[in-house]
């Protein structure tokens, strides 16, 4: 297991990560990908524990994709300042998100104050370097309309829906409709939950949203799965705060912009034994009380990742290096991108149970 970081630390350099168009920086690289390279460079100085960092991170993957044609000439970046402090205190960073510009060429940057959409910083952009962003092809919508004759067939089902009434000539339902299809597309991979929209001005829907006391839009609401009794949502109204309304209502593990977080894969009681495992217990006791854990989650939806705990504890009594080499062979796979999402997904996910067992090796993270 001391292998882990040589492993990782080799596979470190200033690439996308899995799945997105902005470059991932870290001390090693900064300089020759920033200021050496002669290409222009916004970079976020980001914490992944801030709030308006999670809200920006699909903006900013938008923002790269937009440019991803022209990286050649102009490039999209970011930094984790938590991991990374230096490289924040380097560049006086004293708040997350920190947007910065860099020419190419000089290590003074000049600092973002615009807006934080994407129309504003696809401008800043395009002001520096002449060059315009392309608007990528907008994917099938993943929203279920729903109306008088098919909202009960739906609601009260075997899955979890968020429900936005809105009218069509509502200024904030313009601006929450593409949060809501950005949010759909998120949990497009999740068979329990469904993303859906009322029409409460048209004809077809007006009853639905009268039963349901709807008097301003948009107006949305959770109905859990097998229920048609509502609970009003009235939190933030950003992809962010609704995919972590999700998670928490539904037990799914979604990230902002897609993918999965840190936690999926995982599951608490096998988490449990394996830290007896990191903290010096026989292989074959923490084996057996594993196979014990996992038996009881058969008919859980994580039983193929309790599995996967065992699969990796039997690797261990073949080779006490097989968690580092495995994860660096994973992280490789998902750096190269080009996935389909359930298998981005089901990568992420192993990976994130590997971390487990080299949690002894790597440490914790140091505060700010």
């Amino acid at each position: 297991m001391v292998l882990m970081k040589s492993f990782v630390l080799a596979g470190l350099t200033a690439v996308a990560a899995a799945g997105s168009a902005v470059l991932d920086l870290i001390p090693s690289n900064f300089d020759k990908v920033v200021l050496k390279s002669g290409k222009p460079t916004l970079v976020e100085f980001f914490a992944p524990w801030c709030g308006h960092c999670k809200n920006l991170a699909p903006v900013y993957e938008e923002l790269a994709l937009a440019f991803e044609f022209a990286k050649d000439k102009v490039q999209i970046a970011k930094v984790d300042a938590d991991a990374e402090k230096a490289l924040g205190k380097r560049f006086g960073v004293q708040g997350f998100p920190t947007l910065k510009w860099f020419d190419g060429k000089s290590d003074k940057p000049e600092e973002y104050n615009g807006g934080r959409d994407l129309e504003s910083l696809s401008s800043f952009i395009t002001e520096k370097t002449g060059i315009k962003p392309k608007k990528k092809a907008t994917p099938p919508s993943e929203v279920v309309m729903l109306t008088d004759a098919t909202f009960k067939k739906h609601v009260g089902g075997d899955r979890h829906v968020l429900v936005a009434f809105t009218a069509p000539w509502c200024g904030h339902c313009k601006n929450l409709a593409p949060t809501w299809e950005a949010l759909a597309q998120t949990f497009v991979n999740e068979p329990d939950v469904m993303i859906a929209k009322v029409d409460a001005d048209n004809e077809n829907s007006k009853r639905t949203a009268s039963e349901y006391g709807v008097k301003s839009y948009p107006t949305i609401k959770f109905f859990p799965k097998g229920s048609t009794e509502a609970e009003d949502y009235d939190g933030g109204r950003s992809e962010g705060h609704f995919v972590d309304f999700l998670n928490e209502k539904t037990g799914t593990h979604r990230a902002p912009g897609g993918g999965v977080d840190e936690t999926a894969g995982t599951i608490e009681a096998l988490d449990a034994v394996v830290a007896k495992y990191t903290g010096g217990a026989s292989l074959s006791e923490v084996l057996a009380e594993a196979m014990k854990a996992a038996e009881g989650l058969k008919d859980d939806a994580q039983y193929k990742y309790a599995e996967y705990y065992i699969r990796v504890l039997d690797k261990l009594s073949k080779s006490e290096e097989y968690a580092a080499k495995e994860l660096a062979r994973l992280e490789g796979i998902l750096k190269k991108g080009g996935l389909g999402r359930t298998k981005l997904d089901e990568l992420t996910s192993k990976t994130n149970i590997l971390r487990k067992f080299l949690e002894k090796t790597t440490g914790g993270k140091d505060e700010l």
